[in-house]
């Protein structure tokens, strides 16, 4: 059996927030959302090295990537190509990417209907180790499935989110860490279409079954942006739950996610000196 993958969480940062009350140097840190809407893959994760660098650097805090992705395979650096069960030639015909990435865990599906959610926290300023990490994302992604009338929660050593008693898998967790700051992250299941996980045995286990919100309810519907944007606003609040922490940036229904990657491209530019000075 494979290994269970490790993960991470969390958000945060400087940009205009919703809550600018004086906190003491006890209070915790704040963490930042964005809601970046779709996005391909290789973009956001180019997004997400740029992101560590600065964090790395202590040039920004700790943020949140919230998204969807364009259909795309994802393997983790230990993971077993033989559990990607459909052929290069169907994949292209699908126009669906295969990716070596350097997280961990097996291979992963992301597409329409399906929240991502890259935290990216600097696991020593909270007093993180990386068990108590795990234990945060999956009671955040339990909560967002609550929110939305699903019951779920985690599975004893099954990293990520299950329904009914750990039959069916609804949210996956993997994540890395470099220099002691978390990326990668999770995914939720919302309006995703569950065929498309038939092209692998996901998290490397062969028969296992992925449900989604909408099944769960029984409301069969074609991918929408809109369900996961709701998704993700869940999400961010659970994990900022989760940690205690102050949750700033927009959330949708209000967050525009151009003006959302504008401002943080911004931001990341104003960190490029520093970043670029760090030795290493």
């Amino acid at each position: 059996m494979a290994k269970p993958p490790l993960f991470a969480i969390v958000v945060t940062m400087d940009r205009p927030v919703q809550d600018t009350s004086p906190r003491s140097a006890a209070s915790p840190e704040p963490i930042t959302a964005w809601w970046l809407g779709r996005t391909r893959y290789r973009d956001a994760w180019d997004l997400q090295h740029r992101i560590v660098a600065a964090r790395v650097a202590g040039s920004i805090g700790d943020q949140l990537l919230l998204l969807e992705h364009e259909p795309v395979l994802t393997l983790g650096r230990h993971s077993d190509p033989s559990h990607v069960l459909a052929s290069a030639a169907e994949l292209a015909a699908r126009h669906i990417e295969l990716i070596e990435t350097e997280r961990g865990g097996e291979v992963t599906y992301h597409g329409p209907g399906q929240l991502t959610a890259y935290p990216i926290v600097k696991l020593a300023d909270r007093g993180l180790l990386i068990r108590p990490l795990v234990r945060a994302l999956e009671a955040a992604l339990a909560r967002a499935c609550g929110v939305r009338g699903v019951v779920a929660g985690p599975k004893d050593g099954f990293p990520g989110c299950w329904c009914d008693d750990g039959t069916r898998k609804i949210g996956a967790v993997g994540v890395r860490i470099e220099h002691g700051v978390s990326y990668h992250g999770v995914a939720l299941n919302v309006t995703v279409r569950l065929n498309d996980f038939e092209l692998i045995d996901a998290c490397g286990m062969p028969g296992l079954e992925s449900t989604s919100i909408a099944r769960e309810l029984g409301r069969p519907s074609e991918p929408t942006t809109e369900s996961v944007a709701a998704a993700a606003s869940d999400f961010a609040r659970a994990l900022a739950g989760a940690f205690d922490a102050p949750l700033l940036g927009d959330l949708p229904p209000l967050a525009d996610p151009f003006a959302g990657r504008t401002e943080l491209e911004a931001l990341l530019a104003e960190c490029a000196p520093a970043v670029a000075a760090r030795p290493g």
